[in-house]
């Protein structure tokens, strides 16, 4: 009698989906049926606008021409092809399409997290820890270029930390993620930058005699990798552009997400650096110098600014993933075989496909209001308004409609004088500067939204009147006999 064995055990292989995929399909659900808060940004608009610009002229952008006050002034796009990206999806589903490319990024990165992970730790455990990390993270997660880039940064963290802890250089294959990363979003700065610490990292894990060779690989690996950030359309500019946006000075601590992590109110942020403070207090986790100074710098900035906050929700548990797992004798789910079950896992993919198309279909993916004052800017265009004086969130939206701004969200470009002066004015803080603003600019109408201090004032001015207002924006025009009078001056 002959006993035919099954192919595959459980005592030798594992058919099952691997616990990241599971994780990294739950999280693109669950962003994809709340599909518009990932729309929740005036910017997507503008970022929209560039990418059809680049498409239709197949050229890149140098100067600016989306505004009235910095008409013709430098300016170029470090994230061209994040924007490229966003107006092709636009063009084909219209906002569905930037809202499932930013929720399969946003998924795909904490898919990696999870896989990352667990190849040291327990899946169970890699999985909470991504769980963790994904609440930290939330309040980042727009359709913007930033999300593309942050499956990219995993990545190339992750080369660099390999690399280190194998007391070798990184390999030259993690170049071309350097180049993506360029080409996606100014970010990329922070990628390149993360190479002196990693060096570092990996010559205190060397010996003495193998300290000289390696360092002088890690050098030649770090300007290859500077090589590779200006493999752009701007070469160089691309990395002198990002800087601009450090050099904003005060202007930084009124752009919400440039701002410093507020600590008045209790927040998930707060929650998991008190957790990770005792923790580490009671079970006494104990990391190298150089480790130290790398999470110490991922927590400053974290601090410095909330839109860091999820750098270092995403890069922390890899600083950490090898010395405490080497502490605490963590390892891997034990398999005799991995097979991956590509039947199964093609199933999962359609059932995936499925649904988004079924979302996609029977909801509606739009903008909110309070960015999309559509009735306003149907107002100024049937009153031929030319130099609109724009409340900040309704930047994006202008350039969609082709109307050119005051300002938008370009902050770099503006520079911090300029925005401060256009903040202290529209908030009543100087009022001369607001009214030299309306001079100066040659203002024929205003668009703000009815919070802003200004709108009231422009209701007691001569020469202005209000003619129309929502719950979203209010306008305002010159009087037909002040406009005369002005176009006299």
């Amino acid at each position: 009698m002959i006993i035919q064995r099954p192919l595959f055990t459980t005592a030798n292989a594992d058919l099952r989906l691997p616990a990241w995929f599971w994780l990294g399909a739950g999280v693109f659900l669950l962003l994809l049926v709340n599909g518009n808060a990932l729309l929740n940004d005036s910017d997507t608009y503008w970022h929209i606008a560039v990418g059809r610009r680049i498409l239709d002229h197949n050229t890149f952008p140098r100067v600016d021409i989306y505004s009235f006050t910095k008409a013709g002034e430098p300016w170029i796009s470090t994230s061209w092809l994040a924007q490229v990206l966003y107006a092709g999806t636009y063009e084909i589903g219209g906002w569905a399409g930037p809202a499932i490319l930013a929720a399969t990024c946003i998924a795909g990165t904490f898919a990696l997290l999870a896989f990352i992970l667990g190849r040291r730790i327990r899946s169970i455990y890699a999985v909470m820890i991504a769980l963790v990390a994904l609440p930290v993270s939330a309040s980042h997660f727009l359709a913007r270029p930033h999300v593309l880039a942050l499956p990219v940064m995993l990545a190339w963290v992750n080369g660099l930390l390999e690399a280190s802890e194998k007391r070798g250089p990184p390999s030259f294959w993690l170049l071309p993620l350097m180049v993506l990363w360029a080409n996606l979003h100014g970010g990329f700065i922070f990628g390149l930058a993360l190479i002196v610490p990693f060096a570092f990292d990996a010559l205190w894990n060397a010996k003495a005699w193998q300290r000289g060779p390696l360092a002088l690989r890690w050098i030649v690996f770090g300007a290859c990798a500077f090589a590779a950030c200006c493999a752009t359309p701007y070469g160089l500019e691309s990395i002198l552009a990002a800087r601009k946006i450090l050099e904003l000075g005060e202007l930084l601590n009124l752009i919400a997400e440039w701002s410093p992590t507020d600590f008045s109110h209790f927040s998930i942020f707060e929650a998991c650096v008190l957790a990770l403070i005792a923790g580490s207090l009671y079970f006494g986790v104990k990391l190298s110098p150089p480790r130290i100074v790398l999470l110490l710098g991922l927590f400053h900035m974290a601090l410095s600014h909330v839109r860091n906050a999820d750098i270092f929700a995403l890069l922390l548990p890899l600083v950490t993933l090898t010395p405490v797992s080497s502490q605490f004798g963590l390892q891997a789910d034990r398999f005799g075989k991995m097979i991956f079950p590509i039947a199964s896992a093609a199933m999962m993919v359609a059932v995936l496909g499925v649904s988004t198309w079924a979302v996609a279909a029977n909801y509606r993916f739009s903008p909110p209001a309070i960015h999309s004052p559509a009735a306003a800017v149907g107002v100024l265009k049937d009153r031929d308004a030319k130099r609109v004086l724009n409340d900040l969130p309704f930047g994006g939206y202008l350039i969609s409609r082709q109307m050119p701004v005051f300002i938008d969200g370009r902050a770099e470009l503006y520079g911090e004088q300029f925005d401060m002066a256009y903040y202290r004015g529209l908030q009543l803080k100087d009022v001369n500067r607001f009214l030299s603003i309306l001079k100066d600019y040659e203002i024929d109408a205003v668009l703000l939204t009815p919070a802003t201090p200004a709108a009231s004032l422009l209701d007691h001015l001569d020469g202005w009147r209000r003619v129309y207002s929502d719950e979203t924006a209010v306008v305002h025009i010159r009087t037909a006999e002040t406009a005369r009078e002005h176009r006299a001056k």
